[in-house]
């Protein structure tokens, strides 16, 4: 089959090119094509998308066709409900070697539209055990860890070069320290390896302090090349996950420094928010907008590393090593090492309200803005970072939190090129 992706890739690192794409998906077949068909046509690297509607999430495969026969609107391709046939000839002529294309899904339970896509004529996907269950669903996480590792059986015994990409570095990201994103999307990354995937992608989400980013990105890479040594693997990045900037002038801003982040730390891929991120589903034409700026503002020269990213790249290096190896510890089945940690609170997701998180940790944005530890609960820390923890996070400082970039983008705040004081 077709091993597309990694082809692409390839390429585009040899060529030192940032490689960008949208999160779009339209429940229309028409639309969807035409949606796919702008984004193929695109003069720079782009990967195309196909993110399914929540009723496929959800694994109700009736009500997307009989809300579409209403004359609907979907939040995305039902892929399982759709004919196979007509979702074929939806991609006729755009998937191919310049064109890989993803499904994107959000599901726990993602066997249906593995094989839908497999069927299709498709081998990229996205998810995990933990990082597809613990946000958006309540079903129990042994439950999806069985399904996870099922599914990755089924793809890579059907297609040759089985791709999937871990959500792991994306667990509600905007209020979460990268340590743990990090670690989450390492080990999920073990988990498909330990199923057979060898061709994978790892994730992380952009944060709220550019320094503590590129430092976290750098952490990712250096523990992805000793743990994965054996499988084909790339970074991809996230534009800010948390709440967007309303302005078109801070969104537009923080889509640019997302593609600088990705450019300075070698990301392969960046994964493009819109400027109507903050109320609406975005248009096409927005999504292609959006593209455009972030390809563009790649483009630039890579900026150095400065004297802060180190003692960050330091401090994120021993979270997440620690907290990888007390997990793989408890059980050579990373599966069953990943339900027996969250059940002991040795991973436990700040903010994060399933029923199999313990939720005693917190974090606290620190007076530069990065993302710190609160309260640990039961993480596996020790010494100086058990020491560093900064205490118990008042509501008010909540809602700081959640909105801290996009007060900030919004009120002009200078890019990471100019530094924190603005000056050259």
């Amino acid at each position: 089959m077709s091993g597309y992706m990694d082809r692409f890739i390839a390429d585009a690192r040899r060529r030192e090119t940032l490689v960008v794409q949208p999160r779009m998906g339209f429940g229309n077949i028409a639309t969807m094509r035409a949606g796919l068909r702008d984004v193929h046509d695109l003069d720079f690297p782009v990967v195309g998308t196909i993110t399914v509607d929540s009723y496929t999430r959800v694994g109700d495969h009736v009500s997307s066709i009989e809300r579409l026969r209403a004359g609907e609107e979907l939040n995305g391709y039902p892929i399982v409900s759709h004919p196979m046939e007509k979702t074929r000839e939806m991609l006729a002529g755009l998937y191919g070697p310049g064109f890989p294309i993803q499904v994107r899904h959000g599901t726990a339970l993602p066997l249906r539209v593995i094989e839908s896509l497999v069927l299709a004529g498709l081998d990229t996907t996205e998810g995990g055990p933990v990082s597809y269950c613990m946000p958006y669903s309540r079903l129990p996480l042994e439950y999806a860890v069985s399904a996870w590792a099922e599914s990755c059986r089924y793809l890579v015994g059907e297609v040759e070069h089985g791709h999937i990409e871990s959500f792991g570095g994306c667990l509600l990201g905007q209020l979460c320290p990268p340590s743990l994103l990090i670690a989450m999307t390492v080990l999920e990354g073990l988990f498909f390896a330990q199923h057979g995937v060898r061709s994978m992608s790892l994730s992380y989400a952009q944060g709220t302090h550019d320094d503590q980013d590129r430092a976290a990105v750098r952490v990712l890479r250096a523990l992805a090349q000793e743990y994965l040594p054996s499988v084909t693997w790339h970074v991809v990045l996230y534009t800010y996950m948390g709440l967007f900037p309303s302005t078109p002038d801070g969104a537009t801003e923080l889509i640019r420094s997302s593609a600088r982040l990705a450019r300075d730390t070698s990301c392969e891929r960046l994964i493009v928010k819109t400027v109507s991120e903050a109320w609406q589903i975005p248009s096409v034409a927005e999504n292609l907008d959006a593209l455009r700026v972030a390809s563009a503002a790649a483009g630039g020269p890579r900026v150095a590393a400065v004297p802060q990213e180190k003692e960050y790249f330091d401090e994120i290096m021993e979270e997440a090593r620690c907290l990888i190896e007390e997990v793989l510890n408890l059980d050579a089945d990373v599966g069953a090492a990943l339900t027996r940690a969250f059940a002991l609170g040795l991973l436990d997701i700040p903010f994060c309200l399933h029923a199999d998180n313990q939720n005693r940790t917190t974090c606290v944005l620190d007076d530069q803005g990065a993302l710190k530890w609160g309260d640990i609960g039961n993480l596996p820390f020790r010494g100086s970072v058990r020491q560093n923890a900064m205490g118990q996070l008042e509501s008010s400082e909540l809602y700081r939190m959640l909105n801290h970039v996009a007060h900030r983008y919004d009120h002009g705040q200078p890019n990471r090129e100019k530094g924190d004081d603005g000056k050259s």
